[in-house]
């Protein structure tokens, strides 16, 4: 399954969050170009961030980006449980001065080891509005395809807007037997 390759031009670290960040994701969240591509709402506080996604949440996985002491970056890995607990869902954003830096890049190639190389999901799912370009070029090039189409499925800046439901298959990994064919 192709993975993009992290080439980012800027020096950034990628790390798991910690409840301290919510403060700087808050920050993030509240960025107009941010909150445009998410599904995030205005006026996000430190703490209603550190309530959604840091308390009783062992089912997701948050990672930032920082450069320096900034977060510039977020992603996180939702997964399933019970019939698909094969499956996991995805979000991300990137601070709106640091688009185009690879920075998406590095954390979708961070959930995407982690979700094949130590979770072994199958499945991978996201929705991403339909004039998100960078985004849908930067899925598609991870392997994500376009299932669907959700019809004004978000509203953004009060018009409401379509956005493409788009999965990975991840093919079952097998190994090669350990021991030798039989002789015919």
């Amino acid at each position: 399954m192709p993975r993009p390759a992290a080439v980012p031009s800027d020096p950034f670290v990628i790390r798991g969050a910690e409840p301290g960040d919510a403060d700087g994701i808050a920050a993030l969240c509240n960025l107009p170009a941010f909150r445009f591509g998410t599904l995030r709402l205005p006026f996000e506080t430190g703490d209603k961030v550190r309530r959604r996604l840091f308390e009783g949440r062992s089912d997701l996985t948050l990672l930032v980006a920082e450069i320096g002491p900034q977060i510039v970056g977020t992603a996180s890995l939702h997964r399933d449980a019970g019939r698909r607990a094969h499956v996991g869902a995805i979000g991300m954003g990137v601070h709106d001065d640091f688009h185009r830096r690879g920075i998406g890049r590095a954390l979708l190639c961070a959930l995407l080891d982690l979700a094949d190389d130590w979770l072994g999901l199958l499945r991978l799912e996201l929705d991403v509005q339909v004039d998100n370009d960078p985004a849908v070029s930067l899925y598609r090039s991870a392997g994500f395809e376009i299932e669907g189409r959700a019809r004004q499925s978000t509203l953004r800046a009060g018009a409401y807007v379509d956005c493409f439901i788009m999965a990975r298959l991840r093919p079952v990994p097998t190994t090669p037997s350990s021991t030798p064919p039989l002789a015919p």
